[in-house]
């Protein structure tokens, strides 16, 4: 079993989908993944707590020390996991921008 396989699942909470947007709630228990994945659509992401996340790519593994209500964004097309490095939950929200007009 590679080490991917004994972490658990994070959790999404899908609060919002529209033809513009998606918004989900990413609850991550101690040790919890994403599991590798690639998003069709640019997003941005708002942490609900300070901590730091293990963002997994094909260039390799950054430490994201992230702050409460302090947004990044991303553009659509990268494959990556990530995983909650802390010995607590964290949260953040994830809003896809589907359609810009």
């Amino acid at each position: 079993m590679n080490e991917s396989e004994s972490r658990p699942a994070a959790v999404p909470t899908i609060q919002i989908r529209n033809d513009r947007i998606i918004v989900t709630r990413w609850s991550f228990a101690p040790g919890a993944e994403t599991g590798w994945h690639r998003h069709a659509h640019d997003y941005i992401v708002v942490p609900l707590n300070f901590g730091k996340l293990l963002a997994e790519s094909d260039e390799g593994s950054t430490t994201l020390d992230l702050a409460t209500g302090v947004s990044y964004s991303r553009n659509a097309g990268v494959e990556h996991n990530v995983i909650n490095i802390n010995d607590f939950e964290f949260e953040f929200i994830e809003i896809e921008i589907l359609n810009r007009k």
